[in-house]
């Protein structure tokens, strides 16, 4: 009874507040499991961090073998193992369909010319006989009449003691050589033995050719033959000297790409007619640089007849040695000074003057051909070329200050050389 008035007695003090039990021995429990639970929420933390890790690294080690893998699967599903289809073609521009169809027309009258000489003295390189015909140069040239004359240019054939023709149908024939004018560059050949003649090239006219039109250049280029290229007048009226020592006027330039090859091969504009003999390149590095030269279809259409009909061509002239254009330029003289008359020749018999060899004083200055201005000797010998041969032209003289006109003959110095 004294136990339950005890316990009672603890119960009433711990309801009033008076009395807490002392913390010994029977809290120890509770610590103990808040420790627990803390070890256990840092288990689990732990554990969830080490499958993030996880994920992080699976993830990773993917992507790492997507990357490495990509070019293999790329290739599995996008390789052409099998023959593409053909995708339909449009209609093609008009200028390509004009372009084509003057190479058609065009190109059939289109030759490649070899020159081949006889090399006594060297055995070829890979054996053969030591006379064995050599290629010495080769180029392009064009049908001009059914009768098989080829134009081409006097370089293309110089020296060549044989010539050979390959057609654009690829037959093969000898050539014999018709006549060479060395002032023009021009050069006319006959094929020999030919199957099937082509067609004669359609010949225009340079009078009307204008600078930005259309340009076209068929020809050989390093022996690679029926090639095609395009541009446009570049320039005209440019003057370009021959091996002949005169110069040729009014040639035209152009950009139409013009490479060793090519010389002897038509300039054409774009109805596919004759507007220019290509002839020469501006090139430090021997190779097309946009800066080529063709001679006038004019000149071409007036030497080449000659050509054909007496295998030469007539050089006018009055039988003067003009002095040199620098010096005279330096000097401040305008015009073609004359240096001294070729004995027998009509500027002798025309009484002209040239420099007194004791003083050195500058004689005759021509300074007007019929009336048109003469600047330097390419002028004089333009209208030289104009008048002919056998014809009269009217001099314009400085000398010494005082100014005269004489009438001179011309005639054809060639034949006098």
């Amino acid at each position: 009874m004294a136990g339950l008035a005890d316990a009672s007695w603890n119960t009433d003090l711990q309801e009033r507040g008076e009395w807490k039990p002392a913390r010994g021995n029977h809290d120890r429990p509770a610590a103990f499991s808040r420790v627990a639970q803390a070890v256990l929420h840092a288990a689990v933390e732990a554990e969830m961090a080490n499958r993030l890790l996880g994920l992080v690294l699976v993830a990773v080690l993917l992507v790492a073998g997507g990357i490495a893998l990509r070019p293999y699967v790329e290739y599995r599903l996008y390789a052409a193992t099998a023959p593409r289809p053909v995708e339909p073609r449009g209609d093609l521009a008009e200028y390509e369909r004009s372009t084509i169809a003057l190479f058609e027309r065009v190109s059939p009258s289109v030759v490649q010319v070899v020159g081949l000489g006889n090399n006594r003295q060297q055995v070829p390189r890979g054996g053969g006989a030591a006379n064995e015909e050599q290629p010495v140069q080769s180029g392009t040239g064009f049908v001009w009449d059914a009768a098989g004359h080829v134009v081409t240019n006097d370089h293309v054939v110089e020296g060549a003691t044989n010539l050979a023709v390959r057609l654009a149908s690829g037959e093969a024939v000898r050539a014999q050589l018709v006549g060479v004018a060395p002032n023009y560059d021009l050069a006319v050949i006959r094929l020999e033995g030919v199957r099937q003649m082509p067609p004669p090239i359609a010949v225009g006219t340079s009078s009307d050719l204008k600078v930005g039109q259309a340009a076209f250049a068929i020809g050989n280029p390093f022996g690679l033959d029926q090639s095609l290229t395009t541009g446009i007048i570049s320039a005209l009226k440019r003057r370009l000297p021959t091996q002949g020592g005169r110069e040729i006027s009014n040639v035209i330039q152009t950009d139409a790409a013009i490479n060793p090859g090519n010389s002897g091969g038509p300039l054409l504009d774009s109805s596919g007619r004759l507007i220019g003999v290509n002839t020469a390149i501006f090139s430090p590095s021997g190779s097309n640089a946009g800066i080529g030269f063709a001679i006038p279809v004019d000149v071409v259409n007036r030497i080449v007849p000659e050509l054909i009909k007496n295998g030469r061509v007539p050089t006018p002239g009055i039988g003067i040695v003009a002095g040199n254009e620098d010096v005279a330029t330096r000097m401040g003289v305008e015009g073609v000074v004359i240096v001294r008359t070729v004995p027998g020749s009509p500027a002798e018999r025309a009484g002209l003057r040239g420099v007194n060899q004791q003083t050195g004083a500058i004689g005759d200055v021509i300074v007007a051909a019929n009336d048109a201005p003469v600047r330097r000797l390419g002028d004089l010998t333009d209208e030289l070329e104009r008048v002919g041969v056998g014809n009269k032209i009217q001099l314009s003289l400085n000398r010494g200050g005082s100014k005269s006109s004489v009438a001179v003959d011309i005639t054809d110095i060639s034949q006098s050389r």
